[in-house]
């Protein structure tokens, strides 16, 4: 699988960890509520959730990871790989917490014993900003997968924050739905339903409503800022979206660029007179020279599962191989199932994107570069923001495998975010587009400690 060498054999410790988050799930105790202290969450008992079949509600000392890991109210699990180890957690952060589910048909979420898809938490800080995060999950992971890339940092900053598990999680996702995309479909549909909850929520809770609501998200997550922004601007102020998928009917899309590297990797792995044509062939499916370090990983771990139950999900009645799925062959109906959860470029409120250059299970010049023209193609570049990472790739926690190699993420995301709240608050612009640069013999840590857009 991997050569014995310590970055491969980190490598591969993760990859089993982060397979078992996306396949399998998990099942914590449902946490138990501390009594609330006098004069602080007062109302916290009173809290309803607009539309919630189920919630339970905590006062805790703590919000971020620092204190909801010992008392039950974040699931590691849920976040595991996600970001390089030594992420600083910060502390400091006593509210409200509010899990619960919204009314849900499937069962693929276990989180708490509830067995119950359509789970959300949502945590509002003693300390309150006036501003609101919401988010949608990255994979097909439940509801706290983003508790340590980006709830930690924005409750740290006063944020109110909420996280939708999408309304199905797992590789089981494609059997939520009635028809093909009925299970992407409902991702943008229980994040909007998140939103307005939330946004009333935080109005009962803090006496007001909030004065800025903000999305943000990671891959699938980034989906859904871009898939929001384009279609309920009326309730965001803006978004970060990092790394978010590409759907589009006629490509790019993942079953434009997964099957080749299905196909052309053995043939390089295997080396022999046909390797430098598979290599090249790779490249030409958007996978970027000097990221082939990164191809052995990705093929165990990622690339067929994504392409498998994607294409489950939208295409069904395939029975061939997926290595040989021919996107462009397939019939009509399978190309209107991805245009009903399409993005367009027609953005309504600013947004900042930012996209790894060595991401290998997005490639760069595959989605972002192309998310990019389409939003300038539909009129709205003046509302975008775009900066590529040079040295990024798909999971931040990749980077303790190969430090002298790549870079986080997540300093980049905390820039872009910082740069929005400029924009939306001061009238600041942001950056213009560019790529980041990498300083090749920049400490790992100063590398994690920023990360300059300008």
């Amino acid at each position: 699988m991997f050569p014995p060498t310590r970055a491969t054999r980190g490598c591969a410790a993760l990859a089993v960890f982060t397979l078992a988050v996306l396949t399998l799930g998990a099942a914590p105790a449902a946490p138990a509520a501390p009594d609330a202290p006098r004069g602080r969450c007062a109302d916290a008992a009173s809290l309803r959730v607009p539309g919630a079949g189920h919630q339970e509600t905590a006062c805790l000392d703590e919000l971020t990871t620092a204190g909801t890991v010992g008392s039950g109210h974040t699931d590691p699990a849920d976040w595991a790989g996600l970001t390089p180890g030594d992420l600083p957690v910060p502390s400091g952060v006593p509210g409200v917490q509010i899990d619960g589910w919204f009314p849900d048909t499937s069962t693929t979420n276990t989180n708490h014993g509830w067995r119950h898809d359509a789970q959300f938490v949502i945590r509002l800080p003693d300390r309150w900003n006036g501003g609101l995060v919401v988010s949608g999950t990255p994979g097909n992971r439940e509801q706290y997968a983003n508790d340590r890339a980006i709830a930690d940092w924005v409750l740290a900053r006063g944020y109110a924050f909420a996280a939708t598990d999408k309304g199905n999680t797992s590789a089981a996702f494609p059997g939520d739905g009635r028809a093909p995309g009925d299970a992407v479909a409902e991702w943008n549909a229980r994040l909007t339903q998140l939103t307005r909850a939330a946004r009333a929520v935080v109005a009962r809770h803090y006496h007001r409503p909030p004065a800025r609501t903000l999305a943000t998200g990671i891959s699938n997550g980034g989906y859904l800022v871009r898939w929001q922004l384009e279609n309920h601007p009326e309730l965001y102020d803006g978004g970060v979206d990092w790394e978010g998928v590409l759907w589009r009917a006629d490509g790019p899309n993942l079953f434009t660029f997964l099957p080749p590297a299905l196909r052309h990797y053995p043939v390089y792995a295997a080396g022999g007179p046909a390797a430098g044509a598979a290599r090249d062939a790779m490249h030409a499916a958007g996978y970027p020279s000097g990221s082939e370090f990164l191809w052995p990983y990705h093929h165990t771990y990622y690339w067929a599962l994504t392409q498998r139950v994607h294409r489950e999900e939208f295409d069904p009645g395939h029975t061939g191989a997926d290595a040989d799925y021919d996107w462009a062959a397939r019939p009509a109906e399978v190309h209107r199932a991805v245009e009903r959860i399409a993005l367009t470029g027609r953005i309504g409120k600013p947004l900042l994107t930012l996209h790894g250059t060595l991401d290998v299970l997005l490639p760069i010049g595959q989605d972002s570069d192309v998310y990019a023209r389409m939003v300038r193609d539909a009129g709205r570049g003046g509302l975008h923001r775009y900066y590529r990472i040079e040295g990024g790739t798909h999971t931040d926690s990749l980077v303790d495998a190969f430090p002298e190699r790549l870079r986080p993420l997540v300093p980049c995301h905390r820039a872009a975010f910082t740069a929005l709240e400029d924009w939306l608050g001061r009238g600041m612009r942001p950056p213009a587009s560019r790529t980041v640069l990498r300083d090749p013999a920049a400490d790992p840590a100063a590398l994690l400690a920023g990360c300059p857009l300008r």
